[in-house]
């Protein structure tokens, strides 16, 4: 798209051009919502995440649904489907992959107090029921989104793109900051 060549060549462009790879992954357990999913898949094509890890019941892009909402960026993230979020999570801990669940907990840190150690696995549950008590307990770190309305909650696919652009804009500063950079 020539839109997207020309914001590119702008200084606003180059602030992102030494990222390659966002180094995240996102791990969605049971999120039911064909829509949620897409959406997902369109938030992480568009800060470049690593990957999509789907766990229990959500959905794959096997299911042409999804792309009514990824519009396309289903084929271009990474995604695997696992069985079991908790072998996920040890796995990825096993590689040095700090693991944060995105939810509202008793001892829950501010998303723009976190400061999070890249790689980073963002975790996301069931829309109604949110992480299972078990897989919180695996977390490294539960972060939360400030909520201010009267609801205390937002939708999972909106607190993605919250908490992928946060990990964007702080991983941009780091890169920055590194020499070289």
């Amino acid at each position: 798209m020539i839109e997207d060549a020309a914001y590119q060549a702008t200084a606003l462009g180059e602030a992102y051009a030494r990222i390659e790879r966002l180094p995240v992954t996102v791990l969605l357990d049971n999120v039911r919502s064909l829509y949620n999913v897409g959406a997902f898949f369109r938030t992480a094509d568009a800060v470049r995440a690593e990957s999509i890890v789907l766990a229990g019941i959500t959905p794959t892009p096997e299911d042409p649904r999804i792309a009514k909402t990824a519009l396309g960026a289903e084929r271009s993230v990474s995604w695997s489907k696992a069985a079991d979020a908790t072998a996920t999570i040890d796995a990825l801990r096993a590689r040095g992959v700090e693991i944060a669940a995105v939810e509202t907990s008793l001892h829950a840190v501010d998303l723009f107090d976190w400061h999070p150690r890249f790689p980073v696995c963002v975790v996301f549950g069931h829309e109604v029921d949110g992480i299972p008590p078990a897989l919180l307990d695996r977390c490294d770190v539960h972060v939360r989104i400030p909520t201010l309305g009267t609801k205390g909650s937002i939708n999972v696919a909106t607190a993605g793109g919250v908490v992928l652009y946060e990990l964007l804009r702080t991983y941009r500063n780091l890169v920055r900051t590194c020499p070289g950079g």
